[in-house]
C-alpha cells in the first residue's frame, strides 16, 4: 500500500493517522493552522470511541463531567432538567492528547491517497448548505458555577447555548437573526433559563457557520484517490449534532475503506458504500435538526430555518435512492462484506 497523506489538525484527521498507522500503512500529516474552540462537550459516545481507537482509558480521567441538562423549548415552554452523560474538554487540550507521533517529514509530494480532514477539496466536490444560520461565541461568568452543566434555550429569532465547566466560567453560544455584534449582552435581553445564569459577559470568540452542510461527492479517484473526512465532509448544527462522535465514525470508515482497497476489493463498490454511509448520516441528523426547529418557535426565522432542514431531507433521500444496498459492515476498523 503507497503512503497516505491527511490533511487536517482535528480529531477527525488524528484518528485517521493513528488507525493507518496502526494497520502499517505509511502515512503522512499536513497540519494547516487554525484557531481552537474553548471549549468541547464530549458524548459518552465520542468519549468511548475515542478510547477505543487509540486504545487509552485515561484520555479524559479527571475532566470536568456534566450530569445534567436544562432545556427551555418552545415560546410556552418550562424549563426541564434532564440527566445527561458528558466531559468537557478545550479543543486545543484534547488535541494535545492525541496528537499522532509521525517520524518521517510531515507532508509527502507523491501520497497514493488522500484523506481530506480540511479544506481545500478537489474541484469536483461540491458544498451543499441547508440554513442559514450563524452562530457567536463567548466566554461568561457564571453566578453559581459549582458544578459543570448544560443549558440549551430556544428564543423568539434564534436560541442560546451554553456549557459551564464548573469553575465559575463558562461558554455561550448564540445562534439567530436578533444577534448584534456591536453589543455583547444582546443574545441575552429575552432569555428566561440562560440569562439568570450569567453574571457577566467577558468575551465575543468568534462567529462562525452553524447550519448542517454536506459535500459530494465525498470521495473520488482522479489524478489522485481521495477521501473527504470530518468537517470537510460534513458540518453539524451544533444544537444537536455530537460532531465530535461523527468525526471519529468516519475517521474509522475512511481508514477501513483504504484497508479494504489494499486488500483487492473493487474501489466502486467501496466509494458507493462510503457515500451513501455518510448521507444517512447526514440523513439522521437532519431529522433530530427537524424536529428542534419545528419546536423551537412560530416566527419567520424558525420557519425558514425549518424549510431548509426539510430541503436538506429530501436532498438526502434523493441521493440516497440512487444508492445500492449497504454491501459492507465495520467488523471493528475493518470493513467485511455483508452476507
Amino acid at each position: 500500500m503507497g503512503p497516505v497523506l491527511v490533511r487536517g489538525d482535528g480529531v477527525a484527521a488524528y484518528c485517521c493517522v493513528h488507525l493507518l498507522q496502526s494497520a502499517g500503512i505509511p502515512v503522512a500529516i499536513d497540519r494547516p493552522s487554525r484557531p481552537r474552540v474553548p471549549a468541547i462537550m464530549l458524548s459518552e459516545a465520542a468519549v468511548l470511541m475515542i478510547s477505543d481507537v487509540f486504545g487509552r482509558t485515561d484520555l479524559f480521567r479527571g475532566l470536568p463531567r456534566v450530569r445534567s441538562r436544562s432545556v427551555l423549548w418552545g415560546a410556552h415552554a418550562e424549563a426541564v432538567t434532564l440527566p445527561h452523560s458528558a466531559v468537557v474538554v478545550s479543543e486545543a487540550e484534547l488535541l494535545d492528547q492525541l496528537r499522532p507521533k509521525i517520524e518521517e517529514p510531515e507532508t509527502t509530494a507523491n501520497p497514493q491517497w488522500n484523506i481530506f480532514a480540511a479544506r481545500p477539496l478537489p474541484p469536483e466536490s461540491v458544498e451543499h448548505g441547508f440554513g442559514s444560520r450563524t452562530a457567536r461565541a463567548f466566554s461568561v461568568e457564571m453566578k453559581d458555577g459549582a458544578h459543570p452543566s448544560c443549558w440549551a434555550e430556544s428564543v423568539e429569532d434564534g436560541w442560546l447555548f451554553m456549557i459551564g465547566s464548573g469553575n465559575g466560567k463558562g461558554w455561550l453560544l448564540a445562534v439567530g437573526s436578533s444577534m448584534n455584534t456591536s453589543r455583547n449582552d444582546k443574545p441575552l435581553e429575552r432569555s428566561r433559563l440562560i440569562g439568570p445564569q450569567v453574571d457577566r459577559i467577558d468575551e465575543h470568540s468568534g462567529e462562525f457557520p452553524a447550519f448542517p452542510r454536506i459535500v459530494a461527492p465525498l470521495c473520488g479517484a482522479a489524478e489522485q484517490s481521495w477521501l473527504a473526512c470530518g468537517t470537510a465532509a460534513m458540518a453539524f448544527d451544533p444544537l444537536c449534532g455530537d460532531g465530535t462522535a461523527y468525526a471519529v465514525r468516519e475517521a474509522i470508515l475512511a481508514v477501513a475503506v483504504i484497508r479494504a482497497l489494499a486488500d483487492g476489493v473493487p474501489m466502486a463498490d467501496l466509494f458507493a458504500h462510503y457515500n451513501a454511509r455518510l448521507t444517512a448520516g447526514f440523513h439522521r441528523h437532519l431529522t433530530e435538526c427537524a424536529g428542534f426547529y419545528r419546536s423551537g418557535g412560530t416566527g419567520d426565522w424558525w420557519r425558514a430555518e425549518y424549510d431548509a432542514v426539510e430541503r436538506g431531507l429530501k436532498w438526502c433521500s434523493e441521493r440516497m435512492s440512487a444508492f445500492p444496498a449497504f454491501r459492507f459492515r465495520l467488523s471493528g476498523f475493518a470493513l467485511e462484506a455483508v452476507k
